[in-house]
């Protein structure tokens, strides 16, 4: 029996998300929102206790860790929020939600898919949770984010503007296999302030307003600030 939105776990409340994303602009990330991250569970350097440490001290008001191909990153990070949560009695801690990003093919090309709001637990996901990028007819995008649906989650197409093909061709045909929003506020410069860059963004969010989609933000942090991309 599926779990009505009000009884599913916290990283799960998808309606909660998609709340969110309809706020989201700008200045969202990285001091309110981040939706993409990093930990050592995958390429980055932080621990998921340490990113915790790190959203906590930022302010963040909701975040998700997206590993690639795990959710090892974020089953730490939930734990040690219980913790803090019921051991030691502290209050207004960010909401976390489920996360990760599968690498995949679209129109020919290798991109990115973001899933947010899953059950880890659900059987479609398994052959995306092993570690390694799928491979062949599991890879193709349809597959990635139908197995996402599949498991109530939300997909959102990464950074449309880093591919070899252009998000004016990318983002139609990702909302044609019914993706639901795309990583718009991104910064494709690695400066030392993090800040969406201008001229991507305004491009990427005429797209996702064209066609119905949410809009993300995220850092995208490899490294061992949540504040910076690499």
């Amino acid at each position: 029996m599926l779990l009505t939105s009000s009884l599913k776990p916290k990283a799960q409340d998808t309606n909660y998300l998609r709340s969110v994303w309809e706020t989201i602009n700008f200045i969202s990330c990285p001091y309110s929102y981040n939706f993409h991250m990093h930990t050592n569970a995958s390429d980055g350097r932080l621990t998921p206790l340490g990113l915790v440490e790190q959203a906590i001290g930022i302010g963040l008001q909701g975040f998700a860790i997206t590993d690639h191909h795990s959710v090892d990153g974020y089953r730490q990070a939930e734990q040690y929020l219980v913790q803090l949560s019921t051991n030691q009695g502290l209050k207004d801690l960010p909401h976390l939600w489920t996360g990760f990003e599968i690498t995949s093919q679209l129109l020919e090309v290798e991109v990115h898919i973001l899933g947010y709001g899953f059950d880890p637990e659900h059987p479609s996901l398994e052959l995306y949770l092993q570690g390694d990028k799928p491979q062949g007819e599991d890879a193709e995008a349809k597959r990635v984010i139908d197995s996402i649906h599949q498991a109530e989650g939300l997909a959102v197409l990464a950074h449309p503007e880093r591919y070899r093909r252009s998000a004016l061709e990318l983002i139609p045909a990702a909302a044609d296999l019914g993706i639901d929003g795309v990583e718009t506020y991104y910064a494709y410069t690695k400066d030392q302030i993090w800040t969406p860059s201008p001229a991507q963004t305004q491009r990427v969010q005429e797209l996702a307003a064209q066609y119905n989609l949410y809009s993300t933000c995220g850092t995208d942090s490899h490294g061992l600030s949540l504040l910076q991309r690499i």
